[in-house]
């Protein structure tokens, strides 16, 4: 079974891609620390420090699961909530605030909020309750396969060294197998030549970046080739695997 490093076991989209989940925070350092304790459960995390910066976010995150304060700068988290239904009606959330008033509770559950938690808190508490309303909600399921990466239709067998898209077996080289492996270990996320160089290579090639686009193209070829591209460039940045929109 594939655990977290805090050693629960893992979870994932229903697809095997990352969980998202949206902070929304006026407190900066708050928003890190819950960020922080979130993305070592593996998941996506984006924060937001007011009430239109949330929106504005989950419209490009499509977030699984929303851990929204109550007072926000610029309006309140129920108005928030409202309009976080309008952009993905089943989103699950988590309402973080510092008032303890039973109203205030009634008014998060009747506005749509699925729990309530009250500052200050633990960490894990608010982990665990996002946990469970993943799963309750369908969104998540517990990552069971052993040591498999999966991204969309893309299927990585770490211990087997197999690589399947959409059931179609793929021969892979070594160094493209580790290039794809850490590509895959880093879904939507931008890498640049040096992290790849450095994490799939494990010493500096003096400038000899170009090894990078080199076996990229490799990848390509055996990847993407007659298929919806997987991998992209991010001009100036790197590299970024992305799961085929549905």
């Amino acid at each position: 079974m594939n655990t977290t490093r805090s050693g629960r076991p893992a979870l994932a989209r229903p697809d095997g891609t990352s969980l998202r989940v949206l902070v929304v925070d006026d407190d900066p350092d708050l928003a890190e620390v819950l960020s922080g304790a979130l993305r070592y459960e593996g998941w996506e995390v984006r924060t937001a420090g007011d009430g239109a910066t949330a929106v504005t976010a989950a419209r490009e995150l499509m977030p699984d699961a929303v851990v929204l304060d109550v007072m926000l700068p610029d309006t309140d988290g129920f108005t928030v909530l409202r309009s976080l239904h309008t952009v993905k009606p089943d989103v699950c959330v988590l309402f973080l605030t510092a008032r303890d008033a039973v109203e205030d509770r009634i008014t998060g559950i009747t506005a749509g909020g699925d729990d309530y938690v009250t500052k200050p808190f633990s960490l894990e508490e608010v982990v665990a309750r996002i946990r469970g309303l993943l799963r309750r909600a369908g969104m998540a399921r517990q990552m069971e396969e052993g040591p498999r990466l999966t991204v969309g239709d893309l299927v990585m067998d770490e211990e087997a060294r197999e690589v399947t898209r959409a059931g179609e077996l793929i021969e892979l080289s070594p160094t493209e197998f580790e290039l794809l492996r850490f590509l895959m270990r880093n879904p939507r996320r931008v890498l640049s030549k040096t992290q790849i160089l450095d994490r799939v290579w494990s010493y500096d090639f003096g400038g000899r970046a170009h090894v990078v686009e080199l076996y990229i193209s490799y990848l390509r070829k055996k990847v993407d080739a007659g298929r919806e591209p997987m991998i992209h460039t991010v001009r100036g940045a790197g590299y970024v695997l992305k799961p085929v929109a549905s």
